[in-house]
Formats: C-alpha cells, structure tokens, sequence
C-alpha cells in the first residue's frame, strides 16, 4: 500500500516521509495519531488523476442509495463497495453514513464474508471511517473490533497490514475502544504478530503498540500487561538486530520502549532482558553506519534510543550497566552531535543528555571524556541553546557532582528557574 493522508490535528512523523513540522512534534512530546493506507485514491476507471482530492460530501439521500448498492447483492457489490469506499474519505459523509441504520452491521457483515475481494473491499471501508477525526465515527465501529483481532492471525499480507493500522486508528480516538479490545485479547495478539517475518507486519504491531502506550490509562492498565507479555523481549530483540527487520519498524519499537521506560516507575523487566546493553549495541551501529548524507527522518529513531539509554541510567543503581565502560559510547554520541548538530539540532541536548547520565558517578567514563580529547568538542557546544549550556555545565567532568537526571526532570527545573537561577542553585 502507499501512504497518501494525515489527520488533521496530530500527525505521526515516519522513517522517510514526514514534514518538519510533524518531525519536531514527534520528537518534543508524547503524540497520538492515525494513519492512512490507500492503493488508490479513486475507485473508477480513469479517476487516478484525482490522488490526494477530497470528495465532496454526499446528501443524506446519496448515502442511501450507496449503502442500498452495497446491500443488494448484485453482482456489482464490489463496485459499490468501491464507490463507498471513496466517498467515504470526506468526514461529513462518513457522519451520514455512521448514522444510517444497518450501515456499520453492513459492513461487517461483507467483512467476515467467504468473499476475499468483498472482504478487502470492506476492510478498506472500515479504514477509511477509522481514520476520521470525530470520536463517533470510531466507536461506531467498536462491533468489528474482535473482528479485526480474528484476522490478524492469517490471510493475506495486505489484509493483515491493513487490519493493524485500522486498530491501531481506533484505538488513538476513544478510550471506549480501548477498554473493549484488552479483555479481548489485543496484547496476546500483539505478541502474536510480533513473531511475523515481515517488515510491514513489524511495523503496523509497532504503529498500534506505540498508540496504546500513550494512551492516558496506559500506566495502570496497558503498560503492566505489556511487561507481563513476550512483546518486550521481541522489542530489544528486533532492536538487536539492527536494521535488518527495517528502519520503520525499529522506529517503532524504540518508540515503544520509550513511552514504556518514562511512565513506568520500575523497569526492571527491560534491564533484567539487557534493554541497556542492546540499546547500546544500537547506538554504536548507528554511529558507524551515519554517512556523510545522512537519510531523512533517521534522527527518529536516534532520539528514542538516547532517551531510553539516558531514562534507564538513571534509575538508582543502573548506572554503567551493560555498557561494559567501552569507550566508543562517548565517540559514538559526539560522531552523533556532528551529523546532526546542523539539522537538527535538538539532538544536542539529548546527546548531551545521555553523557550526564553515562559520566554520573561513573570515574571511567569521566577520564575517557579527558583521555579522547573531546572536551573542546564538549565545550564548542555551550553556544547551541539555553538546554546544551546547562547540560554541559553540569558535566561531571567539570566536578559537578554526577547527578543522573531524567529528562522531564530537567526541562522541568530549566522551565520553572531558567538556566541563570537554576545553575546558581547547584
């Protein structure tokens, strides 16, 4: 399939595509979103010319008669199913369509048929209404959740991609949805899908994980059945591999990981797994890999990773664990500030970030800072921003006490005191 659309409020930032404006929404705070996925913009012959146009919206009347042609039977059905599905795509006609009696039993009704090309057609339908803004439209859709989850576990490639990113939009827009898909089932199913070969299939469990994760009940009721699951360990093992199973799904995962390690207070589960030490391992290929042009969006999954290595570190007692005190983690990080510094320059602080945490009580890491020669580099960094001022000042280095800090922690004392009144109460 081809990705053709965002919502209009919160959009996901991906691998490859994204706008800037979506990209530093992305990386500043926890964003929910929906995804669109097409083969095509229009149903009808010589109607491609039309990619990206927003049907007008449909009369009540018009609505009727679609969802009449869909329901007849006639050999036509799969072109009505088309001409549904495209005028679907415009919000206002999604609302008459949801409200019309039958229509949603309708559709699921040709979505659990024995009809392949029916059922795909219907599944298309079922995404495009999941896809809507209006938090009605999605829990109008609530009776094919279990649907949905039934038919991640087989047929076709498409058809299970497809099935993903309808849930994972479902369960973005109405906590209802949320709370009926946990009794039925969706973490073991998750867990289940995890285990698939394909990339596409990686990526859509990652696309719903990551959406449930940031969820506002996510810390009492998803996250403990998360950890309690085998998702975690096929995380950092995907992870581990690098990125061979694909950019956008590690993207995913490290996303994942993240919204898991700052709403939970205990993750012991991560470390006893070796979260640290294959975060780690990431983060030195990825400095090895960075080429002179470096791929659009890459700093996506950079920036996850450096924030679960720095919110893990400090968890009291976690310091230095799994990093085996290897020195190329500080050349990493600053070959890391130098490929991106221009660009994107909020890397900085969190490179920065994660050398606090690494040098934090930590003599080995303090004397390799010294003893590789990057403290100019280090210092070169004071004029980036108010945040890189702070954290190189506070660098352990220059005997300021090693102090692992969590991320919200910090920007929270720089908000509250700005750098002048919090540096001078160190």
């Amino acid at each position: 399939g081809t990705w053709v659309g965002w919502s209009s409020v919160l959009c996901r930032a991906d691998v490859s595509w994204c706008p800037a404006a979506l990209r530093k929404a992305r990386r500043q705070e926890q964003l929910v979103s929906k995804r669109l996925l097409r083969e095509d913009s229009a149903p009808e012959e010589g109607a491609q010319d039309g990619a990206g146009i927003v049907p007008d919206p449909l009369s009540e009347d018009e609505v009727l008669e679609l969802l009449r042609g869909v329901q007849r039977g006639s050999e036509d059905r799969k072109r009505s199913l088309g001409r549904l599905r495209w005028a679907l795509q415009n919000e206002d006609t999604q609302q008459k369509f949801v409200r019309l009696d039958g229509s949603i039993r309708t559709l699921t009704g040709l979505f659990t048929s024995s009809l392949a090309d029916l059922q795909l057609e219907a599944a298309r339908c079922l995404h495009e209404l999941s896809h809507s803004s209006v938090p009605t439209v999605a829990e109008a859709c609530l009776p094919v959740t279990s649907y949905l989850l039934t038919y991640l576990s087989g047929h076709s490639l498409e058809f299970t991609e497809l099935c993903l990113y309808t849930l994972g939009n479902l369960v973005v827009e109405s906590e209802a949805v949320r709370k009926q898909l946990l009794p039925q089932g969706i973490i073991p199913v998750l867990a289940s899908c995890i285990q698939s070969p394909h990339e596409a299939v990686l990526e859509g469990v990652g696309y719903v994980l990551s959406q449930l994760l940031q969820a506002k009940e996510a810390p009492t009721e998803i996250i403990p059945l998360v950890l309690d699951s085998v998702l975690p360990q096929h995380m950092l093992r995907l992870l581990c591999s690098g990125l061979k199973a694909g950019v956008g799904a590690a993207v995913e995962f490290a996303w994942c990981l993240h919204y898991i390690i700052c709403r939970h207070k205990d993750n012991m589960v991560l470390l006893a797994l070796g979260a640290v030490p294959v975060l780690t391992s990431l983060l030195l290929d990825l400095a090895s890999q960075i080429p002179q042009d470096t791929p659009e969006g890459l700093e996506l999954l950079v920036c996850p990773v450096l924030r679960c290595l720095s919110n893990l570190l400090a968890q009291a007692g976690c310091q230095g664990q799994g990093q085996g005190q290897d020195g190329r983690l500080l050349v990493a990080l600053f070959l890391i500030l130098q490929c991106f510094l221009q660009q994107h320059p909020f890397l900085v602080q969190e490179c920065l970030w994660l050398l606090n945490n690494l040098t934090a009580d930590d003599p080995f890491f303090c004397s390799a800072l010294l003893s590789l020669d990057l403290l100019p580099a280090l210092l070169q960094l004071l004029t980036c921003s108010q945040m890189a001022t702070v954290l190189v000042n506070l660098a352990p280095c220059f005997g300021n006490g090693g102090e692992a800090l969590e991320f919200q922690e910090l920007e929270s004392r720089t908000d509250s005191a700005g750098v002048g009144g919090w540096m001078g109460q160190q």
